[in-house]
């Protein structure tokens, strides 16, 4: 019997927020994070980035990112 592999889960978290400076990673006011939401891989991890990215082009401060939830999960499995 052939066994079905399915694609193992590599979560990536999307969020964003406005930066305290634009040299640092602390941000403004925790309360006003915008949780884009949790993709189950990082091509559609990007694509919600990018978006955002883009729609906030004009505020120099306001950031967005993608975390590899996955390595925090497994941080054994490696990169």
């Amino acid at each position: 019997m052939i066994e079905e592999s399915i694609p193992k889960q590599r979560l990536h978290l999307v969020f964003g927020g406005e930066l305290e400076s634009l040299n640092g990673l602390s941000f403004r006011n925790l309360d006003d994070l915008d949780i884009v939401g949790i993709f189950p891989d990082y091509s559609s991890a990007l694509a919600a980035w990018r978006g955002k990215a883009q729609a906030t082009v004009d505020n120099a401060a306001m950031r967005y990112f993608i975390v590899h939830m996955h390595r925090l999960l497994e941080p054994e499995a490696g990169a």
